[in-house]
């Protein structure tokens, strides 16, 4: 192939990397050279002090600095200052083929928007340590089970974007993680997927990567955009579990040989407490996503569709002012007894949670409708 339908930009980003960027820039040149004037390599300087800047320039690069440091920093200054209208990702420590970047570039002509490398069947010895060979397939597949992504090692550094694009991902974080908001957002977006296999060399100079700490920073990243997996499914699961405990001590049934009384109940009414209001910060976070954001979520929206705002109200209203009746049945009975010691310890629980529980669902509804009103249009 030697001509493409747009222009080229190769975006490198360095941290001190003075031992590796210019034979980096060397190689990204002679990669795009045979796409002509149409082609540039593009490093982004991220507040290095061991001259890489300059070694860049001098090997061909244009160089352009971004002081506030981070992964994703030194991308999205990058992909500001790019000119090309398709953008090639690439490490600054010889880890890859630059002779790949023609066939990244292809897989953009032919149609696709996102193209990313897989790594993993392609690791030479010594390429990769053992910690993130554990790790890489573990955050991919969980990315993969979360958001649904077609890729198979999604936080290879090899990629290449319709810069068309990018507008519509939105992309604001700042450090390693940046690797899986790309794959996420792209996702969420609907962008079309390419993966292709390609190897990993063993860098040159001293790595900046900290397997645990960039892990849970992917990892953090990951929950933090998936609502649905780490509020409303455990708050589901919660409250589940505490109605059924519940209804267990109600229902005087013997489990493991022995009745559950007054202490397993208040076991119940927390775990019911506490899903209730995990559950609806977690319909909070997807309104969030939904109304502030501008994200697609199908599941949001046929909520929305069925349940409004009235809806919530009454039923947090229903829910306490069945806690309210069962409560003053039981100062009834007590009155009636003399004021003596109370014998529905059980029911008194069940008041309480039917009390704190409507509550919570009445302010959850109007917490809804308020994010309701910042919706992107």
């Amino acid at each position: 192939m030697s001509e493409v339908s747009a222009s080229v930009t190769v975006v490198i980003p360095c941290l001190n990397e003075a031992e590796t960027i210019a034979e980096c820039v060397r190689r990204a040149c002679a990669a795009v050279v045979r796409f002509g004037d149409g082609a540039e390599v593009l490093v982004v300087d991220n507040a290095s002090d061991d001259g890489s800047a300059q070694l860049a320039r001098d090997a061909g690069a244009r160089v352009i600095s971004e002081p506030r440091r981070g992964y994703g920093s030194a991308y999205l200054a990058g992909f500001a200052a790019a000119e090309g209208e398709y953008l090639v990702m690439i490490d600054a420590d010889l880890t890859y083929d630059f002779s790949e970047i023609p066939r990244f570039i292809a897989a953009l002509d032919e149609g696709s928007d996102f193209v990313i490398g897989n790594r993993l069947a392609g690791v030479q010895p010594g390429a990769m340590g053992v910690l993130s060979r554990i790790g890489n397939p573990i955050l991919s597949g969980l990315l993969n089970l979360l958001y649904r992504t077609p890729v198979g090692d999604a936080h290879c550094g090899l990629r290449a974007i319709r810069r068309d694009v990018l507008p519509t991902l939105a992309l604001n974080s700042t450090g390693m993680e940046f690797a899986s908001e790309m794959v996420i957002r792209a996702a969420k977006a609907g962008l079309r997927f390419r993966e292709l296999p390609i190897e990993l060399h063993v860098r040159g100079g001293r790595s900046k990567l900290s397997p645990f700490r960039d892990g849970w920073r992917h990892l953090r990243l990951m929950l933090v955009y998936s609502p649905g997996f780490l509020f409303i499914l455990p708050g589901a699961l919660m409250v589940a579990i505490g109605i059924l405990i519940e209804l267990t001590v109600f229902a005087h049934v013997t489990v493991f040989g022995r009745g559950w009384y007054i202490h397993t109940a208040i076991v119940g009414s927390a775990l019911w407490i506490v899903g209730l209001q995990v559950f609806g910060l977690g319909l909070c976070g997807r309104a969030y996503g939904v109304y502030v954001l501008g994200s697609t979520d199908p599941m949001f929206d046929r909520m929305r569709k069925h349940f409004r705002l009235e809806h919530g109200l009454l039923l947090g209203t229903l829910l306490a002012f069945t806690g309210v009746g069962v409560g003053a049945v039981i100062v009834g009975q007590w009155i009636s007894r003399g004021f003596g010691t109370l014998a529905e310890e059980q029911l008194a629980v069940l008041a309480v949670t039917l009390v704190v529980g409507g509550i919570q669902v009445f302010f959850t509804s109007f917490l809804l409708s308020m994010l309701g009103l910042r919706r992107v249009r």
